[in-house]
């Protein structure tokens, strides 16, 4: 792993560790944010929790895994993919609803959910990221295209021991006939 690479997955993987490490200690504030969307996917799907400081919690231990994970390069690509999952149900991503809202806390809010978004663009190509490798389709591609290459060669080669059969065949038959007495 590059320099680059090790201090990138570093630095995000941290910043999950230490926000899912803030939110598990004290889920209420992330756990207001996130209650209407609880409460609509809890009435959807009754096996999520109701509360939404059990969903907080589930997802700061999700977010501090996957960035502990992610920070030190164990299966970096689906780290980044839970954490980009995470960043919803943890309600960064979700508009803080409050008509007494004073203008600094709207701006507050709104540069918090800048900063997530470009988080969350950091993710997404972490999770992209092959570091040089070969990505899974570009494998199977390749997979296919050696399979279909063995496949006609193993036909050409079929094709000859056939016509070399058929030749001798027919080789060993005129032999036959011209050794037989008339």
């Amino acid at each position: 792993m590059t320099p680059v690479r090790f201090a990138a997955r570093a630095l995000l993987g941290y910043t999950f560790v230490r926000g899912g490490y803030a939110a598990l200690r004290n889920p209420g504030e992330s756990a207001d944010a996130v209650r209407p969307l609880v409460e609509r996917v809890s009435t959807r799907f009754p096996q999520v929790p109701k509360d939404p400081a059990t969903v907080v919690r589930a997802t700061a231990a999700a977010q501090i895994l996957s960035g502990v994970a992610l920070a030190t390069g164990r299966a970096p690509r689906l780290s980044a993919l839970l954490l980009a999952g995470t960043l919803v149900p943890g309600g960064g991503l979700l508009p803080h609803r409050g008509e007494d809202a004073t203008p600094e806390t709207k701006a507050r809010q709104r540069a918090e959910l800048e900063k997530n978004l470009a988080v969350l663009g950091g993710l997404v190509l972490a999770a992209v990221d092959t570091e040089g490798k070969p990505g899974l389709s570009w494998r199977a591609r390749r997979a296919a295209r050696d399979a279909r290459k063995a496949t006609e060669h193993a036909a050409k080669t079929a094709r000859r021991s056939a016509r070399s059969a058929r030749k001798s065949t027919e080789l060993a038959a005129k032999s036959a006939r011209e050794k037989l007495p008339v």
